[in-house]
C-alpha cells in the first residue's frame, strides 16, 4: 500500500512539473487597406504596439477586443497618422502563458506598416 500510494505521488509530482508552466501562440494578419495598385510609398515599416492583461484563477484583466484596442493604441502613440495616411498589413499576435493553471497572462502585439497615398 505505501509502495503504490509513493507510486501515485511521484506520478503527480511529475504531471505537476511538467505542466506548470505552458505558453501558446496564436494571430492573424487583418489586411486593412488595399495595396492592389502602385499608388502607394510606405511611411514607416513595422511599427508595434503591445498590451497585456494578467488573470489570477481566471479573474482580472481585460477580454480580448479591449487587449488589441489597447494594443493599437499604444502603437498609434508611437506615430500619428497623416492626411492621406493609413495602416497596412496589420497583424495581431497573441502570447498565452501559465504558471501552474493559477496566474495566466496574455500579451497582444499589433504589428503594422504606415502607408501614404499618392
Amino acid at each position: 500500500m505505501k509502495k503504490l500510494l509513493l507510486r501515485i505521488s511521484f506520478i503527480l509530482c511529475i504531471t505537476v512539473l511538467f505542466s506548470s508552466c505552458a505558453a501558446g501562440l496564436t494571430g492573424y494578419m487583418n489586411n486593412s487597406a488595399a495595396l492592389s495598385s502602385n499608388n502607394y510609398t510606405y511611411v514607416k515599416k513595422d511599427l508595434q504596439g503591445m498590451s497585456q492583461a494578467t488573470y489570477v484563477l481566471g479573474i482580472g484583466g481585460m477580454n480580448r477586443e479591449a487587449i488589441v484596442d489597447e494594443a493599437k493604441q499604444k502603437m498609434l502613440e508611437n506615430y500619428t497618422l497623416e492626411d492621406g495616411q493609413t495602416l497596412a498589413n496589420t497583424t495581431v499576435n497573441f502570447k498565452y502563458s501559465n504558471f501552474l493553471g493559477i496566474v495566466a497572462t496574455t500579451k497582444c502585439f499589433v504589428t503594422a506598416d504606415i502607408v501614404e497615398f499618392k
